[in-house]
């Protein structure tokens, strides 16, 4: 079958930009997001992957919301066009909204409104009953692999900015691609491996080194070239963060056993960062198998 398609009449830009991390991004233009850390947003229950197994209750801005994510790989209908690739190795930008299972005659009225140029955000702010509704629909930057299926396929096969119609067992949906990119790459690495680099002076300068730990933590044991930009201070760094860090560069993150940097670094890919790497274990691991000589805590 092929899926309803709605050319918009005028699309307005993005309002929010979630990721990851429980925080949002008014935009200012279709091309550039800025930060609001204004309130804490809620995770969307689509998203499936990088949910991390615990969270240390002493970074209090930053909280997860595991009941939102579903592990469940469901069955159910997509409406998709065969003429579309699969953007393989991309990454999407969506904005959706969802009705219930029953309400596919609202569905179909909300898809004719768009069609007349009413804009998709403002009809998920008030008919949506998925949390994104809060952010006029924006679910953010997706790779494959991290929702639902089916909310996947249509949207790795929907054109850009043409509003689709899809199904999953959270009801109905209507979804925009509004962008895509290159797929960013997130990796770990092994402690030993990044102390083998940072005797390499041509590596300290290359490379972008964060240290996400708070100042006490810093002061008991800390590495060469790293900047700190503490986690509780997000608020501060978040906004700015590409002013002075370069998305292009290798970037790595440190934290005390690997959970918060591996959070930080999650949110970076999902900023742009092309290569971002996560220290494995954090500096208690680096003190323990690569430098013994950094003080353990």
């Amino acid at each position: 079958m092929i899926m309803s398609r709605v050319n918009p009449k005028s699309l307005s830009s993005p309002t929010i930009l979630l990721s990851n991390l429980r925080v949002s991004f008014p935009s200012i233009s279709r091309s550039r997001f800025l930060f609001s850390l204004s309130k804490p947003q809620s995770f969307n229950k689509l998203m499936i992957s990088n949910r991390p197994n615990s969270w240390l209750p002493s970074s209090p801005t930053l909280r997860w919301g595991p009941s939102m994510f579903n592990h469940q790989r469901p069955l159910g209908r997509v409406y998709f066009s065969s003429q579309t690739s699969g953007r393989e190795n991309k990454e999407v930008l969506v904005q959706h909204l969802l009705v219930n299972e029953s309400d596919l005659k609202l569905l179909v009225e909300l898809q004719e409104k768009i069609a007349r140029g009413v804009d998709l955000s403002d009809l998920a702010a008030e008919h949506s009953i998925c949390p994104s509704k809060e952010n006029g629909g924006m679910l953010g930057w997706i790779r494959r692999g991290q929702t639902v299926p089916e909310f996947e396929e249509a949207a790795f096969t929907a054109p850009l900015e043409q509003v689709v119609r899809c199904k999953t067992k959270f009801g109905w949906h209507l979804l925009q691609v509004l962008s895509e990119r290159d797929e960013c790459m997130l990796e770990e690495i092994a402690p030993e491996e990044l102390h083998a680099k940072l005797q390499d002076p041509g590596f300290l300068d290359e490379a972008q080194l964060i240290d996400v730990r708070e100042p006490e933590e810093v002061a008991k044991a800390s590495l060469p070239g790293f900047k700190m930009l503490p986690l509780r201070q997000f608020g501060t760094w978040g906004p700015v963060i590409t002013d002075e860090f370069d998305p292009a560069k290798d970037t790595y993150i440190l934290c005390h056993h690997g959970v918060r940097s591996m959070q930080v670094a999650n949110w970076l890919q999902s900023q742009g960062f092309k290569r971002v790497f996560n220290v494995t274990g954090g500096i208690n691991a680096y003190s323990l198998k690569a430098d013994s000589s950094v003080p353990t805590y």
